[in-house]
């Protein structure tokens, strides 16, 4: 059987072309699959300093809203003490009722005194609560960065044992999504996929009782602590 040389050197081009377009291929996964990993370890550090400032804030606004139900107490507390001292002044002799007079207004000045404390209290609360929405917010940019990236990475690993090109631009896509979360979340945008998210934290959003119940228990307990001195016409 006689060999055609022609053929030979065809073949071997064509081997030669298609170990050069592997060769490419590869190289393009290597340098993506670099700098992809190179933004996730940037943005991680961005989102751990978040989730840091997510819990100080979520601390701070349950810290607030107890100090919020011990003012109350205190405030419904002393009302109560001016309503029975007006009852008892009622029948009380002249030297009796300035006396009664005197504790009061003592009282009613301490109901104003919780009342005011009381409305400041409340808004540093709702200005935590809105940190730690606006927190969180950069912090969803993040996982969904994550998420991203990590099916692109994925895709990236197949179309490396595949050779396919057309694979390496549909991990593209997954790609720039990630790009876009994670330079959202590191530049501090306001680009958020609002359905998006819901989808994915559906089950949370069904069921909060239980941060809510455990934040609840948190501030009866420590609303009985600061109410120990209820009684105080000093506060």
């Amino acid at each position: 059987m006689d060999i055609d040389p022609l053929e030979v050197v065809e073949k071997n081009e064509q081997n030669s072309q298609q170990q050069a377009d592997k060769n490419k291929l590869n190289a393009m996964v290597a340098v993506t699959v670099a700098c992809l990993a190179t933004f996730m370890g940037i943005c991680h550090v961005k989102d751990d300093n978040i989730v840091q400032g997510m819990q100080q804030a979520q601390a701070d606004k349950i810290d607030h809203w107890a100090f919020y139900q011990a003012r109350n107490i205190r405030s419904e507390v002393a009302s109560s003490t001016v309503t029975q001292l007006q009852l008892q002044s009622l029948n009380a002799s002249g030297t009796q009722r300035a006396q009664y007079d005197t504790q009061i207004k003592a009282y009613q000045a301490i109901v104003a005194k919780q009342e005011r404390e009381k409305e400041k209290i409340k808004r540093q609360a709702e200005d935590d609560q809105k940190t730690y929405d606006g927190l969180n917010l950069h912090d969803d940019q993040f996982d969904l960065a994550d998420a991203a990236i990590s099916i692109a990475i994925s895709l990236l690993a197949v179309t490396a044992l595949t050779n396919k090109f057309w694979l390496y631009f549909v991990a593209l896509v997954p790609t720039g999504f990630g790009l876009i979360m994670g330079l959202a979340g590191l530049l501090n945008l306001g680009i958020h996929p609002d359905a998006l998210t819901k989808l994915l934290s559906q089950n949370s959003a069904i069921s909060p009782a239980g941060d809510s119940v455990v934040g609840s228990k948190m501030m009866i307990a420590r609303s009985l602590r600061n109410s120990s001195a209820i009684a105080s016409p000093q506060e």
